[in-house]
């Protein structure tokens, strides 16, 4: 037992752990509750998508030696709001519109990240995630921006709900079906924006998607997803923090193995919807 606390406590000698594992826990919850909207709405293309939009903005803010967060957060919402407005052109698929600037996004990052030297270092941290390379400024801005997603959610979430089941129905009632499809693409943004330091471009969706599909399984009740996703979210990215300090590994890499190992036990092990309890219920009728 004194083992176990030990290992629980000793990290918090070290300043980079503290501000690493409050990164880690807000990107957590905040991509949990984001998350449960964009499972439900089948948004994960859009998540993918946005995760490299940023890219511009972060390699700007880089080569001008500005704040990483913000400079991705302004080009992801500028992305955000293009895809949400071209997409209303009914001639084009929104997942077209999506890989044009998806695309077009990355390449203009690349371009202007090239004009710095060194950026090879850069686009590897940008790509795989620099938790433990996080300043306060950083924690900072995380904060902030994670305090103003769940206070957009909280006061939005039941018109995300109205469109996401009826789109036709919530217009006919009145509501403002193209805004909150805005609103939610820009709020997917500043999700993504703040966990790229924690896993990295190339495994941040897997934060955005894996507790909501987790917490998908275990409930029927987008109230009890919306509490249970974030839970899973921040749960699984600290024990992923302690493991990548125990064994010495990547940290985002193991934050994202420990989300998908949670998923699998509830693929497996959900009350009504996992893998076990269906087939119990096979061998019940077929009986």
């Amino acid at each position: 037992m004194t083992a176990f606390l030990e290992f629980l406590t000793a990290p918090w000698q070290y300043d980079f752990w503290r501000r690493a594992l409050l990164v880690a826990l807000m990107s957590g919850l905040v991509c949990g509750v984001i998350g449960s909207h964009v499972v439900l709405r089948g948004m994960a293309f859009i998540g993918d998508a946005v995760s490299h939009a940023v890219f511009p903005g972060i390699a700007v803010a880089f080569v001008l030696g500005t704040n990483l967060v913000l400079g991705g957060a302004v080009a992801g919402v500028i992305t955000a709001l293009l895809i949400a407005v071209f997409a209303q052109n009914r001639r084009l698929k929104e997942d077209s519109v999506i890989g044009i600037f998806f695309a077009a996004s990355f390449g203009l990052g690349i371009v202007i990240l090239s004009t710095a030297p060194g950026y090879g270092g850069s686009l590897e941290s940008f790509l795989f995630g620099s938790i433990l390379g996080i300043s306060d400024a950083d924690v900072l801005s995380v904060g902030l921006i994670g305090a103003a997603v769940l206070l957009c959610t909280a006061l939005f979430n039941s018109r995300f709900t109205a469109a996401t089941l009826d789109r036709e129905q919530a217009r006919a009632v009145g509501l403002p079906v193209f805004r909150l499809d805005v609103v939610l693409h820009v709020m997917v943004t500043l999700a993504i924006v703040i966990s790229l330091q924690a896993v990295g471009n190339i495994l941040v969706l897997a934060l955005l998607v894996t507790p909501a599909a987790a917490a998908r399984l275990l409930t029927d009740r987008l109230g009890a997803m919306m509490l249970l996703a974030p839970l899973i979210g921040g749960g699984g990215s600290v024990l992923g923090l302690y493991l990548s300090y125990a064994l010495d590994l990547a940290a985002g890499g193991l934050i994202v193995l420990t989300l998908t190992a949670v998923f699998l036990l509830c693929w497996l092990f959900a009350p009504r919807h996992g893998l076990l309890a269906r087939t119990r219920r096979t061998a019940v009728r077929g009986g």
